[in-house]
């Protein structure tokens, strides 16, 4: 059966050294366009590595990366990146903040404000634009650093454990405003968590990474419908799932 539309990544026989350490080995899956792609697995499997070779900022050592039909082999511009620390620019407001990313580009920011503040707007960041970084809470830095992804609307959004540096409360909540900014803005997001329960409520599919070096140990369908609330946490399909992929990740403990 022939695909209607290719893949918007395709990764095939990754494989990746450094200091000849192998990270990944012959990693291959497939990031179907406009998905929420989640990767789980133990520290130190290559999440993290896998994340910046899809972005194109580290080359291969074996294998191929094609994203929306073409081989990466560099940094892919249509990408863009959100790290678990905001890194924002402690002297500019939330608004020039968001647009630094056309600034990087070479673009005109004041042409993309209109853009920035609608983006802080489904943020949930009104009455915050002309707040610097020390004024906002760590969840509001984040969602700052994530409109700031968002600004040029790139077809890949990888996410490298946005929200490991927040609290429970913080971090459910953050969940909340990445499905409805995604719901809108309808980026491809390969988003990777060490949190099983986050991969589970957020995500359409789940790949569970090997131990080092990181291969493929699983991928896991996310058949919860969406929208997703609290009350999804709750539901019975959700607690299934999670301990799907909670036995595949623990079977690495004890083989």
């Amino acid at each position: 059966m022939t695909r209607a539309t290719p893949a918007a990544v395709s990764v095939e026989g990754l494989t990746h050294s450094f200091d000849r350490r192998t990270v990944l080995s012959r990693l291959s899956f497939e990031v179907e366009a406009d998905e929420f792609f989640a990767i789980v697995g133990p520290s130190g499997c290559g999440k993290s590595t896998t994340l910046r070779v899809l972005a194109g900022l580290v080359p291969p050592t074996a294998g191929k990366v094609v994203a929306r039909g073409r081989e990466v082999a560099g940094p892919l511009t249509e990408a863009a990146m959100v790290f678990q620390s905001p890194v924002l620019l402690p002297w500019r407001r939330t608004i020039e903040n968001i647009l630094f990313t056309a600034e990087m580009a070479g673009l005109d920011g004041g042409s993309y404000r209109p853009r920035a503040e609608e983006l802080a707007r489904l943020a949930g960041l009104e009455g915050f634009e002309r707040s610097y970084p020390h004024e906002l809470s760590g969840g509001m830095q984040q969602r700052v650093s994530i409109c700031r992804a968002l600004l040029l609307d790139p077809a890949l959004l990888l996410m490298d454990e946005p929200f490991g540096a927040l609290d429970i409360l913080t971090r459910e909540r953050m969940g909340f405003e990445l499905q409805r900014i995604w719901s809108a803005t309808k980026s491809t997001v390969v988003f990777v968590t060490h949190s099983i329960h986050e991969a589970v409520w957020l995500s359409d599919r789940i790949l569970v990474m090997s131990a080092r070096p990181g291969s493929v140990k699983g991928v896991v369908p996310v058949d919860l419908p969406r929208p997703r609330s609290s009350r999804t946490l709750k539901d019975r399909r959700f607690v299934e799932l999670t301990a799907s992929v909670r036995e595949l990740v623990e079977a690495e403990w004890v083989e």
